[in-house]
This record gives structure tokens, C-alpha cells and sequence, in this order.
């Protein structure tokens, strides 16, 4: 019936009454009357329907001043609602009408123009999970305080569940009763430590993000059953590449090794072996491990704590690829000729056994230095073969469009307490490249390959971005004094790659990247291939991770179900079609969580670090500007906010299209881009804020 519902109101631009609607559709019985009634309900739930207070029912995309979505509150009292079709939605501090951070709620568009403004009309749902605080003394009574400071939230604690509380500890709380739109009873569930032990720090994020370290009884019965080797009964009817020369590379410290490679020439042709541990094979449908594994989604590096998405006894022991340990694989075995093309590909379960664990350190040094570190003489040659095809492949893809926005990653280094002692920026080198070259390349492989044969699938994509995104960016670049030749008018990856080639070489080229990346889509997971706009393909799975990904884990069942159990059955097709939906959509969910975890984590620790940078000077550049001041980002890249309180000799404005704060009657310019020295004046870890002040010489100007 909702769907009848939904087209008979399709035209209709007045609210009506049930009954009104009724008449509409025609409906006769009293148990049909019903039944509308639980379909226009289920239809307000889904956010397809707006019933308002009159009690009349409209369909939303006929009430275009109406906006539903997600509210996103600043530190400031201030927040967005985050729209998925379109720009997001201003809404002023005081027009957020009792609602909280990531309240999901409607809104009303009340200003329209570049910056639209609106106001929260009604809290539509609060999905509020068990939360993250810490225990404190209030005149003898143990009250509690929200880690996350954007949920405006008060929380009143059950007494009989602190009584092993003390002040300073970290604790998650059960939310059991709303007394009003701010106020809760909570009870405290679990005591997750001092806030200065150890690691508490970072698990307190864990599990503001429903991360959760602990797998669980059941779990943990499960894993009693799982062998520490490889049976060599599993063996059979699996294809054996125990005689290849085939390895691993990683970082120095990675423990679950979930991708290993081998290649050998087949005249001119290159015979790439990409071998990927075989999860599906330990971790099934309907266990306790399977379903541990899907709520999680990822696994979670945070800092240099990693909280796995399936137990240690899986992911560093029988699954990892340990060198000289015999392990099953899921294996894509790819000739390729001489330009890069694919000429003919196996995929399916084997086995193999790693010769050896390989670093990228010690990699890079041989491709790039020409130093070979001991143990590494006999895979030279393999190596240097290995990188002309990486070579080959990298060439092949920029001519197809791939976008390298070539950003950098930090890197936190902590000392035995877990304290941040450095941050350091990871190098890319050709030894990180080749094996993304080679995941690439058999994630395209094995996503072509089911997508031709036109059955259910689980895809990585990445959609086009939004034309008036785009523009924004072009007219930011044109405010810098740039201009660019590219065309814009058709989106393709091509022109966006040429379009970040012609910003190569300017000085703010780092800042223009990451702009031009927020200005594109979130790729994400879906059953529907739309492709792969970032790496210019025409279809794009996720193969190579399944010891950390989900996803990669569906994807080898899938395989198996396809192409090793010829399973085509309509009732098989027909699960397929509904659940890989909700993995994809909930796989998606889960590794936004994950990167917001790592972002805060990351934030946390660099203010940590600076605790003992305060007073010290920095060199830097401006890659943010607010009404409020302006962000400067390191060459380690830590970020820290100049307040414009800071800034003397002058009163400063926010200049929105020209990303800048100008000084009235000075006429300064702090703009977007800028290189500028300052001084740390404050670093806090528990706010994971950092305080810059300009750094100027003599006469008052910017250094």
C-alpha cells in the first residue's frame, strides 16, 4: 500500500487527513483503513511523509522549504544539517530548538542564497548509543560529565551502579530514562579506567564510537574450535602455489598480514599472483564470530592501538600470511601484457606459504637507493620486475583518469606509558605504490568479473561529484590570484585530474588538494555498481582486506557461492538482493565511525604532543579561515586555531567568498594559503584544542 500512497499524493502539494486519503485511494473496508493508517505511520518513520500537527500527512519532496537530516553542532553552539542531495543547512545557535548533536531532525529553511539558514522545527530521533564520560566530585556527590562536549546533554548517574567509581575514572553509561529533551537516569555499565592510565584515553574514544574491544563468551567459545594450522585435508580442491616465489610487504610493525604477492614473466607478459588470506574460510554466516565481525564493520587503528574486527587468535595467527606458514587463500592470478592490459585472470581459493615477511622500509631501499638489506639478495630481481609493472600500471591509470591527490598522513609515536612524544608524517614511496598498484588492480579484476556475470555483489564506489561543488572550488582557486584552463562543465576524472595537474606546482597545492577532495563525494559501499569516479573505473570491489574489512569478507563468500559452489539459485539471488543492501549500508555506517574514532584519536594525541610545545615557534600555512579566526596546519601536520582575539592593531572580518579575515582599516590580509609563523600558546589534550598566536616582527607584519 505505500507505494500507492506515495503516487496518489505525488501531485498533491496540501497536507491531508487520513481519511482525506482514504477517499483518495479509494479504500471501502475498515480493515483497509487500517492499514493505511500503519502505512502512512511507517512512511513518517522512513521519512517519506511529514505529518504535522493538524494531524494531516504531505509527502516531503512536495515541501521544498522542509529539510530532513542530520544535526551537526560546533563547540560554538551553532551547527549544520547535513543533506545528502544538497548543500548542507545553516542553523543559527538559537534556532536549535532542544535538539543535540547527530539528533536526526526537520528542519525549516528560513533564509535562502549562498549561505541558506534554517531552524530545527522538531527532534525526530535521537539515537542515542550507551556514551562515554568521566566521573567527578561534587561537594561528596559522584556526578558525570559527556566526553563529547557538542552533546548538550545532561546525564543524572543510578548511585547503586558508582559505587565502584572514584573520581577521574572513564565510564560508559546506559541511558534507562528521559525525564525531559536534555535530562537522563544513566547507569553506569562498564569502569573503563582512570583517565590517566595507560590506553584509556584512546579506549574512551573506542567506545564513544561503539568500538569495542571486547569480542564476548560466545566469541571466545568459538575460538577454542579454531586450529592454530592449516589442516591439509582443507586443502583439496584448492589450486597449490607452495612452489612460487611469493611474499609479503607491510609495515614494519603490522602483525595481520592480509595480502601477499608473486609474480613470474610468461614471455613479455607479467604473471601477477595477488593471494589474499582467506577469512570466509574460519569467520561463516550465522556464527558468533560472523556476527561479531559484521557489527564492527573494520577493523580500527587508533594511534598504535588496533582493535581488530575479528580476535587476535584469527587476525595475527591462522588468517595472517606469516612467513613460512602454510595458509588458504582466496588467489586472483592476473597476465597482463606489456602496456597493462589484463589478458586473462584465474580466480579462486588456493594455498600458499610466504617466503618472507618484507617491510616498506627495506623495499623502498632497494627500489628506490639501491641498498639491499640482508635477507633480501634472492628477491631483488622479483622486486625490480615487480615495480616495472607497478610502473606500468600507475602510467595506465592517469591515462584513464585516476585522481592522486597525493595528501599526507600523520603519524603518532608514543612511549611506553602512551604519551605522544612525536608526529611524523608517513612518506609514500614506490614500495607503498606497487602494492596499491597491485590491490587496485585485482579489486577491478574480481568486481568486472561478477558484474558481467550480472549477479548480486557488494561494490566499492564512488559517485560523481556535485557540478556546484566544483564550481565553488574553481571560483576559491580563481580568489588566489589563479587561473585554470581546465574545463569544468564536463565532470569527468580526467578533467578533475588535469584540473589538479595545473595546481601542481603553486604553493598552496597541498591545501587545493584536500579541498578538491572534500568538494567530491564519499566513496562508500553499495550493491548498485555505479563505478569508481576517484579511480576511474568502471567497477571497483573490495577483495584484498577481508581481515579488516567486512566488506572484503562478503565479497570471498560471495566468490566462493559463485563461482567455486555454482550456486545461481533464485532463492539464493533473491536473499542476496535484500542483504547486501543492508551489509553495504551498515558497512558504510561502520567505517565512518572508524575514521571519526582515528580523526579524534589523532587530534587528541597532537594536542598531547604540543602540551610540550607551548612557547615554542612554527612555521605554517593557513588552511582554514572562519569568522572566528583561522586554522594553521604544521609541516607535521597539526593544526592549531590563531583566534581573532589574537589579532592586534586591528578589527578583523570574515570574508566568506574569499576565504579571508581583513583588518578595517589596516586592510590585512590573512587568507587561505598564507605561509605564516606562530607561536604555540596553549595545547589541551582533554579538548584536543591547540592555541596559535602570530609570530610578528618589529614593525607589526606577518612573518
Amino acid at each position: 500500500m505505500k507505494e500507492e500512497i506515495i503516487k496518489k499524493l505525488n501531485d498533491v502539494h496540501e497536507a491531508k487527513e487520513a481519511m482525506e486519503i482514504n477517499d483518495i485511494l479509494g479504500l471501502k473496508t475498515v480493515e483497509e483503513y487500517r492499514e493505511l493508517c500503519q502505512s502512512l505511520n511507517e512512511l513518517v518513520e522512513e521519512y517519506v511523509l511529514f505529518h504535522t500537527k493538524k494531524d494531516k500527512y504531505i509527502l516531503l519532496k512536495n515541501c521544498p522549504s522542509l529539510k530532513i537530516g542530520k544535526l551537526s553542532l560546533n563547540k560554538k553552539g551553532y551547527g549544520f544539517i547535513i543533506l545528502e542531495r544538497e548543500e548542507d543547512l545553516y542553523i543559527p545557535e538559537d534556532m536549535i530548538n532542544g535538539a543535540t548533536h547527530d539528533d536526526i531532525v526537520l528542519a525549516e529553511v528560513t533564509r535562502q542564497g549562498v549561505k541558506r539558514e534554517g531552524k530545527v522545527i522538531r527532534v525526530l530521533k535521537r539515537d542515542l548509543h550507551d556514551i562515554v564520560g568521566e566521573i567527578y566530585n561534587h561537594n561528596g556527590e559522584l556526578r558525570f560529565k559527556l566526553d563529547d562536549e557538542k552533546k548538550d546533554l545532561i546525564i543524572i548517574l543510578d548511585e547503586t551502579s558508582t559505587k565502584n567509581c572514584v573520581e577521574g575514572h572513564k565510564v560508559l553509561v546506559h541511558l534507562e530514562k528521559q525525564i525531559n529533551d536534555k535530562k537522563y537516569i544513566g547507569k553506569v555499565i562498564k569502569i573503563l579506567g582512570h583517565k590517566d592510565d595507560p590506553g584509556v584515553d584512546i579506549l574512551s574514544i573506542a567506545y564513544k564510537y561503539q568500538i569495542d574491544p571486547d569480542f564476548g563468551p560466545f566469541v571466545e567459545k568459538e575460538l577454542e574450535d579454531i586450529p592454530t594450522d592449516v589442516d591439509l585435508v582443507q586443502l583439496h580442491n584448492r589450486t597449490d602455489y607452495t612452489n612460487e616465489v611469493i611474499f609479503t610487504i607491510d609495515g614494519s610493525h603490522t602483525k595481520d598480514i592480509d595480502d601477499a604477492i608473486g609474480l613470474k614473466m610468461d614471455g613479455n607478459n607479467y604473471v601477477l599472483g595477488v593471494h589474499i588470506a582467506d577469512v570466509s574460510h574460519y569467520v561463516k554466516e550465522n556464527t558468533a564470530l560472523g556476527d561479531a565481525a559484521f557489527e564492527r564493520g573494520t577493523s580500527s587503528y587508533l594511534a598504535d592501538t588496533v582493535i581488530p574486527m575479528i580476535p587476535h587468535k584469527l587476525s595475527n595467527g591462522i588468517c595472517s600470511l606469516n612467513e613460512g606458514e602454510l595458509r588458504l587463500t582466496m588467489s586472483c592470478v592476473m597476465t597482463i601484457s606489456p602496456s597493462g592490459e589484463v589478458l586473462a585472470y584465474e580466480i579462486g581459493p588456493g594455498y600458499i606459504k610466504s617466503l618472507k615477511k618484507m617491510t616498506y622500509e627495506a623495499v623502498n631501499d632497494i627500489l628506490m637507493r639501491d641498498h639491499i638489506p640482508s635477507g633480501y639478495e634472492s628477491f631483488v630481481s622479483t622486486l625490480k620486475k615487480m615495480n616495472e609493472l607497478a610502473h606500468i600500471l600507475q602510467r595506465k591509470s592517469i591515462q584513464k583518469g585516476y585522481i592522486d591527490f597525493e595528501l599526507d598522513e600523520a603519524r603518532i609515536v608514543q612511549d611506553e606509558f602512551g604519551h605522544a612524544i612525536d608526529v611524523v608524517v608517513d612518506q609514500r614511496e614506490d614500495g607503498e605504490k606497487l602494492i596499491e598498484s597491485f590491490m587496485i588492480l585485482a579489486n577491478e579484476t574480481v568486481a568486472s568479473h561478477i558484474y558481467h556475470m550480472e549477479l548480486p555483489f557488494i561494490y566499492r564506489v564512488h559517485g560523481q561529484p556535485k557540478s556546484e561543488k566544483i564550481d565553488d572550488f574553481v571560483n576559491l582557486v580563481k580568489l588566489l590570484g589563479y587561473e585554470l584552463k581546465t574545463k569544468t562543465t564536463d565532470l569527468t576524472p580526467k578533467s578533475m585530474q588535469i584540473l589538479l595537474s595545473e595546481l601542481d606546482e603553486k604553493p598552496e597545492f597541498k591545501i587545493l588538494s584536500s579541498l578538491l577532495l572534500r568538494s567530491m563525494k564519499k566513496a562508500e559501499y553499495s550493491k548498485d555498481n555505479i563505478g569508481h569516479f576517484g579511480l576511474a573505473s568502471e567497477a571497483y570491489t573490495h577483495f584484498t582486506s577481508p581481515i579488516r574489512r567486512y566488506p572484503d569478507l562478503v565479497v570471498h563468500r560471495l566468490l566462493k557461492k559463485y563461482l567455486v559452489e555454482k550456486d545461481f539459485s533464485m532463492s539464493t539471488i533473491s536473499y542476496l538482493e535484500q542483504n547486501l543492501v543492508d551489509i553495504a549500508a551498515h558497512s558504510s555506517e561502520r567505517e565512518v565511525a572508524a575514521d571519526q574514532a582515528e580523526r579524534d584519536v589523532d587530534d587528541m594525541k597532537m594536542a598531547e604532543y604540543m602540551e610540550n610545545h607551548i612557547g615554542e615557534e612554527f612555521e605554517g600555512v593557513i588552511n582554514t579561515v572562519t569568522n572566528f579566526g583561522f586554522f594553521v596546519e604544521l609541516s607535521n601536520l597539526v593544526e592549531g586555531l590563531v583566534h581573532v582575539n589574537t589579532l592586534k592593531g586591528d578589527y578583523y572580518q570574515y570574508i566568506p567568498e574569499s576565504l579571508a579575515l581583513i583588518g578595517n582599516n589596516t586592510k590585512k590580509t590573512y587568507r587561505v594559503g598564507d605561509q605564516i609563523k606562530v607561536k604555540c600558546i596553549a595545547s589541551c589534550k582533554e579538548t584536543a584544542m591547540i592555541d596559535f598566536q602570530i609570530v610578528e616582527d618589529n614593525d607589526g607584519n606577518k612573518k
